[in-house]
């Protein structure tokens, strides 16, 4: 059980007491003397997403206030697991699956990165109730969750390619899942050249990572994730601004980890195959250079428009790859362009789909699960923005506009026909939002999870 969670609740539990806040009026109207007294004392007027502790006449803390606007958006229950007194708690007379989202969003607020700093540890506990039907899955999924902010989190130094490859090791053995990598100078022997092209430079060696995981005879899926562990930007050096948060250019590749994890943990009925293509995007006498036309595992020849555009080249011998196997579907993660930040801010991944109707029905579970995503179209005329003139294709786009799309199209050369998804993110908090703590996040993950589970279960 996550520790921020009590298996069920005891005699000494405080109640959290659910208020909408269209009826706080109605709802105070009833309450006894005490409670009305102490509202008024504090000033509380029962705006939403707040909440207000109330005591006993001994001052010992009797239960909570919590106004909401409604039961669909609970997020406001990350802020109570970082600001309620030290207790247990439990929210009396609601549905499960209204005290899952609730536990979720308690779990994804409580969270804390402690590796390298000690912090104050939250120790309010929510109690879940007795026979609760998800105690498992939310404990899987803040599990997944957490692996992915942890590994966006770490810095470089402890999150190499060789680093990031230990982890998807470890997830593997804990899970008695197939683990294999192709690394170095072996990457153009085994025909992975744009990968090795784009992390011969650093001293920490480009590598191919995959874990299988799963009975040959389920569904094929493929999750695909970008591995850039540090991203300069190469000769097209990044601004020290710029380069500030590239720990988390592997953002990616944490997300397949950690969505493979509550897969795995949720022993869910499919063939599970994650391939990170890792590396660092450095600088040195023998990294790739601008104007370079480098061959991919597909046979098609990529031009070198930008230096910083090195996670679609990564990816495209990680997609080439995948589609060899002909999976069910290929679901890729990547922090891949500022574009897609532009175009739909920092909380919100773009997706792309080859299969419309696919993408639909993953969007519209997004919305049920409330992980937002949303879709962006694979507008093919923009194709003629990564034409090249001595390549197949060029890796960046001719024009400043549409750079999340052409991205994207660049993306789809490499896997066809395959029903594929691409989801373009930003994996990371600028700010400490309820549920949503400063720092690494996984984005779109409860959406993909779920999705699957409705489908693959």
């Amino acid at each position: 059980m996550v520790n921020c969670f009590i298996a069920q609740p005891t005699n000494q539990y405080i109640n959290i007491n659910i208020v909408m806040q269209a009826n706080f009026d109605t709802w105070l109207a009833k309450q006894d003397k005490t409670v009305t007294t102490w509202i008024k004392n504090n000033n509380f007027t029962g705006d939403v997403n707040t909440h207000l502790v109330v005591p006993d006449t001994n001052m010992n803390l009797q239960s909570v206030i919590v106004v909401i606007a409604s039961l669909t958006d609970l997020s406001y229950f990350g802020a109570l697991a970082r600001s309620l007194p030290d207790g247990e708690y439990f929210i009396e007379q609601i549905a499960d699956d209204t005290y899952k989202q609730a536990a979720l969003y308690w779990a994804m607020g409580a969270y804390q990165f402690t590796k390298y700093k000690q912090t104050e540890v939250f120790l309010a506990k929510l109690a879940l109730p007795e026979g609760f039907v998800y105690a498992q899955e939310v404990a899987n999924l803040t599990a997944g969750i957490y692996l992915t902010r942890d590994l966006v989190n770490t810095p470089c130094e402890d999150m190499s390619p060789e680093d990031l490859s230990a982890s998807a090791k470890a997830l593997a053995n804990e899970f008695d899942a197939r683990f294999k990598e192709i690394v170095g100078d072996k990457l153009l022997k085994d025909n992975f050249p744009a990968i090795h092209a784009v992390g011969r430079a650093s001293v920490n060696a480009p590598r191919l990572i995959e874990l299988t995981w799963g009975e040959s005879q389920n569904p094929s899926i493929i999750l695909v994730g970008k591995g850039v562990c540090f991203d300069t930007g190469g000769y097209d050096i990044k601004s020290a601004s710029g380069m500030r948060l590239m720990k988390k250019d592997m953002g990616g590749a944490a997300h397949v980890l950690g969505l493979a994890r509550v897969i795995m943990a949720e022993k869910l009925p499919i063939h599970l195959t994650v391939l990170i293509p890792a590396v660092e995007n450095a600088i040195a006498g023998n990294a790739y250079k601008p104007g370079d036309v480098i061959p991919t595992r597909k046979g098609l020849t990529i031009e070198i428009g930008n230096t910083d555009a090195e996670g679609r080249v990564i990816l495209s011998d990680a997609l080439t790859y995948a589609t060899e196997k002909k999976p069910t579907l290929v679901i890729d993660f990547a922090t891949l362009t500022g574009a897609a930040k532009v175009a739909l801010g920092s909380d919100v991944p773009a997706m792309f789909s080859n299969k419309p109707d696919l993408a639909a029905s993953i969007q519209s579970q997004s919305v049920a699960s409330h992980d937002a995503v949303w879709q962006m179209p694979l507008h093919q005329p923009y194709r003629e923005l990564i034409q090249s003139s001595i390549a197949d294709i060029c890796n960046s786009g001719s024009s400043p506009y549409a750079g999340a799309i052409t991205a994207a199209l660049f993306l789809e050369t490499f896997v066809e026909q395959q029903p594929w998804v691409h989801f373009d993110l930003m994996a990371w908090n600028f700010s400490n939002k309820p549920a949503h703590p400063e720092g690494g996040e996984a984005m779109g993950l409860r959406a993909v999870f779920s999705w699957l589970k409705i489908n693959y279960a």
